[in-house]
Formats: structure tokens, sequence, C-alpha cells
């Protein structure tokens, strides 16, 4: 029966329309889930696996997140991170935007193998947990014992979603409408991985099935190399987009989609880009500083 599911990919054009549709699933917390998440009392539903790290598996408004422990620097705070490509960096900011608190999760743009039109999909960590996928359902396919295929949202502009599990964090390739054929996302499911940091941070690699987007990668436009989001849903939110010479010196489309004031600038490779409050988005651009290292 699911084999009707596997369908063959079509059609190639508003990608950069498609991409900010799928890409901004990512960004907001689906309100249904979000209240049966503070009513439901089994954890193994609305919670990573026992054992994950602990800043993760403390989190139940969104816990595809992780909270880095920040460090004192005059009226700034210093946190460390790492990109899903494994680039690491030292971000500087004021410590009213209380970074550490916002959490972070990754974004990894890609493009499947096989396609004659180039098969863009976005790799986003879903603000709320693997539950804004699965609604505490059962997939519509196992392809590995840590990557299942699920219905398209409801009320979406996208496809089905393939969802993988690298330790606590959850990672959704959103499909187009279309979707990919059945061997396209086999391969896909075995040719994505995951390696977990020791502070907690996810790192991708894949084989020739999937080419993961690098610095300055951008259709249309719209960057989509690795990043580092922080905060999001209907709050405030920031992203962190390494990006040589700033080549791509525009707001993401997830951000312009989020309909909150939104304003971004370059800092030598980095893209800062920063939606939300009109105080935080001010003090974001102006006052972030990103060390590469």
């Amino acid at each position: 029966m699911v084999d009707q599911f596997d369908v063959i990919e079509t059609g190639g054009n508003g990608r950069r329309r498609w991409i900010g549709v799928a890409v901004v699933l990512g960004l907001l917390v689906v309100p249904v889930a979000g209240f049966l998440l503070s009513r439901d009392p089994d954890p193994e539903v609305v919670l990573p696996p026992s054992g994950t790290i602990a800043s993760l598996s403390t989190i139940t408004s969104a816990p595809n997140m992780l909270h880095a422990t920040s460090r004192a620097k005059g009226d700034d705070e210093i946190i460390d991170v790492v990109f899903p490509d494994g680039e690491e960096a030292e971000v500087r900011y004021p410590a009213e935007l209380q970074l550490d608190d916002l959490g972070s999760r990754p974004f990894q743009g890609s493009w499947v193998e096989g396609d004659q039109f180039g098969a863009y999909r976005a790799l986003t960590t879903p603000y709320g947990g693997d539950y804004e996928i699965t609604r505490g359902a059962k997939p519509l396919r196992n392809f590995t014992p840590t990557v299942t295929l699920w219905p398209r949202p409801p009320g979406s502009g996208v496809g089905q979603v393939l969802l993988f599990e690298f330790g606590p964090w959850r990672v959704a390739m959103y499909d187009r409408p279309e979707g990919l054929r059945f061997e396209q996302r086999l391969a896909v499911a075995k040719g994505l991985h995951g390696k977990v940091t020791k502070d907690g941070y996810l790192v991708l690699s894949s084989d020739k099935s999937i080419r993961l987007a690098v610095p300055g990668d951008g259709p249309r436009g719209d960057p989509v190399g690795p990043q580092l989001w922080f905060g999001g849903g209907s709050g405030d939110m920031l992203a962190l987009v390494p990006m040589p010479d700033c080549r791509l010196p525009q707001i993401p489309s997830a951000m312009e989609a989020r309909g909150r004031a939104a304003r971004a600038r370059c800092q030598g490779d980095m893209l800062i880009a920063a939606s939300g409050s009109r105080r935080f988005v001010e003090q974001a651009v102006e006052g972030i500083r990103v060390r590469l290292k």
C-alpha cells in the first residue's frame, strides 16, 4: 500500500519559492503539536530518547535545540559553536540577546543525485522535535532503523517527509509534492550520516547519493550552505551563515517568510541575519562578532 507514495519527481520551476515554503516549516512550531506536548504525560512521544544530551532532553517546548554553555566577557557573552559541516567558531554577543537560552540547531541544504532538475532538498531540524512530524503516529515506511517516511504536513505546499535520527537530533527532509523516486529516497536514507560532537553539535556528511551544500551555495541567490539557527517559532531568530566573501549578502528566504522585522549584514566571511523584535534584530546584526577557528 505504501508504494503509492513513491512517485517520480517532476518539474523544476519555482525553486526559490518552494525552498522558502519547505524551510519555513522547520522554523515554526505547530500550535496543535505544542498544545499536545504540554498535555501528553508520555515522554517517549514528545522528547528525544533517554540517555541523550542533557540540554536537549530537558527542553520540552523545543526539544530539537542545543543550549550551549556561555562564558561572560564584560557586557558580552561568548559561546563556542560547530556548524553542520564541522567548522568551528567563537560567537561573541551582547548578553541581553541570551543566545544560550534561545538555543541553536543546524540547517543544511542538499542536492539529491539522479534528478535531471537538480533535486534540491533542505535538511532542517524541526523546532518542535520529532513530534512536529510524527504526531505520535506510525510512519508510512521504514527505510533504515533510523530513517522513516511520513505523510506530507496537513495544509502545506510540500510533499512527504524523510525523518532522520542522529543521536538526540531529528533532521527532516521535506520533499516536493511530486516526490523523489523510491530509489532516491532509499539512497539518501543510507547515504546521509550524522555525528554528534562532544559538545552536542550535529555534523553531517554524505556519500555520492546526496551532495551537501557548501558555504556560498545558493540557488537563485538564497544561501543554503551549512548554517546555525538560534531561536525560531514565533519568537526571535538568528541565523549564522558562513559565506566566503559574503557573496550572497541577503536575508535567507526562510526569515523573509516569517513576516517579522528582518535584517542581515556581512562580517567578513559570515552572514549574520536576524528576525523578530526590532530591538533583537538591531542588537544582533550590530553587536554579534563571529571568529572562525
